[in-house]
């Protein structure tokens, strides 16, 4: 079956690090009470899951730009022990690779191909993250090229229309 590719680029970028905050207590406002001081530190938070709780306690990753890893795990550690999470731990050498396109929500097998594709180039996820117009992985920083390179391998992006 040909599907019109709604796949217009890929885009990436190395710059990105990854905390997880470990037993988080899943209660109201806890979100709140770690965003809240990177925020008001001027900390830009891209990518974020919550996984669901069991008996009550979750996990909360996030990425950050890799420039900011430090000061974040100052703000956000104290606020971890604070609340009685089990901890902090991060990961300073990611990079995300997305595809970009508009209407691939409203057409199924976009995200089966991408993760598809860097299954086969031997790439593993660390997270993904969808918008309206976007599919993003998150991805050791030295495979960002091979991702991009077998993306637009899959999704034909040199071939145009």
């Amino acid at each position: 079956m040909e599907m019109r590719n709604r796949v217009r680029g890929i885009a990436h970028n190395k710059n990105v690090a990854k905390i997880t905050v470990l037993g988080v207590p899943d209660s109201p406002g806890i979100s709140a009470t770690i965003f809240e001081p990177l925020a008001n530190k001027g900390i830009n938070i891209d990518t974020i899951v919550q996984n669901v709780s069991v008996e009550r306690i979750t996990d909360l990753t996030f990425t950050v730009a890799r420039e900011d890893l430090a000061d974040a795990m100052d703000i956000v550690e104290p606020v971890a022990q604070n609340m009685g999470a089990g901890g902090c731990v991060s990961n300073a050498y990611l990079g995300n690779v997305s595809i970009v396109g508009t209407g691939m929500q409203h057409n199924s097998g976009y995200a089966a191909r991408m993760f598809s594709a860097l299954y086969e180039a031997n790439i593993n996820i660390e997270m993904i993250t969808t918008s309206e117009i976007r599919i993003t992985c998150i991805v050791a920083e030295d495979r960002v090229e091979d991702a991009v390179r077998a993306l637009h391998a899959t999704f034909q992006l040199d071939q145009g229309d």
